[in-house]
């Protein structure tokens, strides 16, 4: 299963800017209108953060089935608004997760948020950091590997966003069902993969790798670095959670509780 040359991924990298001192990292809020609490908290975040960025690292929202959606979507258009003015006074940036991948350059372009490529090397001050959603390192999960690896591709994606905006509507609603339907009988995620997860970190010369997806949030050693695995936010159902993960230039990290800041 681990091939390393085949499954050697091409870093995108960004490099924080010197005046940067606190990076805010976030992942897995599935926002979607029906789940007000969780849309609430992240938009009281997303005021008050006093990061020098926020960057998200996939499935910021439930599904994504084109830009055109957000045109006629008030909901999206909400969460285009936090973004909007999020980004005028911070930097803010969006990875694609395996819920969203199709959010493209036009809605993020209207939000004036950057986007960050699958894996990306964070380097803040003397730190190499390792970014992804982390769904490609579930390897275990073959089924939603060989869906990944066409969905990806960009003839499949114009295929798919090609078509009528009911039907794309549709076959996200089957995705949907069929995910609730493994977790109603046990089928949790797949864990991110060791060996895998340990190459890609030599591979980018890092110390440290952080990504989402899992919703298993953990600190974990990795070779000689770790792995921090950040939280999904569920705040309309329980066990409620809601973090923010956030890094200092000067090394430091912490887990924020957004619920006990918004109030919750």
């Amino acid at each position: 299963m681990f091939e390393p040359r085949t499954t050697a991924p091409i870093f995108g990298k960004l490099t924080a800017p010197e005046a940067w001192q606190t990076v805010d990292l976030i992942s897995d809020l599935h926002l979607q209108a029906s789940e007000t609490a969780t849309f609430e908290a992240w938009r009281a975040y997303m005021a008050q953060t006093p990061a020098d960025a926020v960057l998200i690292l996939g499935d910021l929202f439930e599904v994504w089935v084109g830009d055109d959606a957000a045109a006629q979507d008030p909901f999206l258009q909400s969460c285009a608004d936090v973004l909007s003015q999020t980004a005028q006074r911070t930097h803010v940036a969006f990875m694609p997760g395996n819920r969203d991948f199709l959010v493209g350059p036009d809605y993020l372009g209207r939000c004036g948020v950057a986007s960050l490529t699958d894996p990306t090397l964070l380097e803040l001050g003397e730190q190499r950091i390792l970014l992804t959603h982390g769904d490609a390192l579930c390897l275990d999960d073959q089924p939603y590997q060989a869906f990944r690896q066409q969905a990806r591709s960009p003839q499949w994606q114009q295929a798919f966003l090609a078509k009528p905006l009911t039907e794309r509507q549709a076959f996200a609603r089957s995705l949907r069902a069929l995910s609730e339907s493994k977790k109603q009988v046990g089928m949790g995620f797949a864990d991110a993969d060791p060996e895998m997860s340990q190459f890609w970190l030599s591979l980018a010369q890092a110390d440290r790798m952080v990504h989402g997806h899992t919703h298993r949030p953990a600190d974990h050693p990795l070779g000689t670095g770790q792995r921090h695995v950040l939280s999904d936010w569920s705040l309309d159902h329980e066990p409620r959670r809601a973090q923010v993960f956030r890094l200092e230039k000067s090394g430091g990290l912490r887990r924020l509780n957004i619920m006990n800041a918004t109030g919750s």
